[in-house]
């Protein structure tokens, strides 16, 4: 789909950056170091499985925690469906993020869905846009 709706004003630099940011946070998945620095300080983070995480220290620890574990195998890819601004400084990102279990068959759990519904909230920080909030729901 890919469009890019707006009650404000955006211009094409802050739509680059933001589709950056999505390609950003799909390359550093693996990476508990880059990946949480991609968001603020105080965000808000539910997985596809309903876990919700309150904050970047906590997405960082959980983010460890699940890459010394089967886990590690799951990866998902990102594509950018819509971006709406609120505001010059806020743009809600909606995202179909496909995963890629490439765990054995029996660490697999058969109620991961392949597909999610992802939203992304995205603030403005200087120059840059960081991650605010971050919730995927599964399609069944």
């Amino acid at each position: 789909m890919d469009t890019t709706n707006s009650t404000h004003p955006a211009n094409h630099a802050d739509q680059q950056r933001i589709r950056e940011l999505v390609v950003r946070s799909q390359a550093a998945q693996t990476d508990p170091d880059v990946l949480p620095a991609l968001h603020t300080a105080n965000s808000v983070i539910v997985n596809m499985a309903g876990r919700r995480l309150f904050g970047r220290e906590a997405f960082a620890s959980a983010m460890t925690e699940a890459l010394s574990s089967p886990l590690k195998d799951i990866r998902t890819s990102l594509e950018v469906d819509d971006i709406r601004f609120a505001t010059s400084d806020v743009a809600i990102v909606s995202v179909t993020k496909t995963v890629h279990d490439e765990r054995s068959e029996a660490e697999k759990s058969s109620g991961l869905p392949s597909v999610g519904a992802m939203t992304y909230i995205v603030t403005r920080q200087g120059d840059d846009w960081r991650i605010a909030l971050a919730q995927t729901t599964p399609v069944r």
